[in-house]
């Protein structure tokens, strides 16, 4: 079996948009994302089993996306200290230009009360890193700190539904049981 990391070039922020001008829910943007990836890779990649996957964060009703600059992270990681937001992790396979299989997980996390000296060193210490992330945090390095409480799969919180993954994969015959 080959794989091939096949990034996905769409406008994310422009499908967003246009879904939350309709009163779209947090967890259809992550899986209309998750399908628009392996939809435009799998136009290149028919026969293969083509593995979408998008992550979307809800906190206090809104949608947030990657931070721009450091000030906005900053600010995002403001508005949610002492409380808690949901992260959405979608993941949709396509194989011969149809979906065959989708999951959305959802986790919800709760952010500690921490103090605004720790904020900025955790900021200075991390960007232009967490930037990368929605949220600006990565659970896997330091940012698993700003949090007290976690509830769901660790792989969702990094962006990915992967034991689902590989439980599909499994049962279907693609990788070994």
């Amino acid at each position: 079996m080959q794989i091939e990391v096949c990034p996905a070039r769409i406008d994310e922020e422009a499908l967003k948009s246009a879904m939350m001008a309709e009163g779209a829910v947090p967890r259809d943007l992550a899986d209309a994302l998750a399908e628009g990836k392996a939809r435009k890779i799998s136009g290149k990649f028919s026969s293969a089993f083509v593995i979408g996957c998008d992550q979307v964060l809800e906190h206090d009703g809104v949608v947030l996306s990657k931070p721009a600059d450091i000030s906005q992270a900053r600010a995002q990681l403001m508005a949610m200290r002492g409380n808690r937001h949901r992260l959405f992790s979608s993941a949709v396979i396509y194989q011969e230009g149809a979906p065959i299989w989708r999951h959305i997980g959802e986790v919800r996390l709760t952010m500690r009360a921490f103090s605004d000296a720790y904020l900025d060193s955790y900021l200075a210490r991390n960007w232009p890193q967490v930037g990368e992330s929605v949220g600006a945090y990565r659970l896997e390095e330091e940012g698993v700190r700003l949090f007290s409480r976690i509830e769901g799969q660790y792989f969702h919180v990094l962006g990915i539904p992967l034991l689902e993954i590989l439980n599909y994969l499994s049962l279907r015959g693609v990788i070994e049981a």
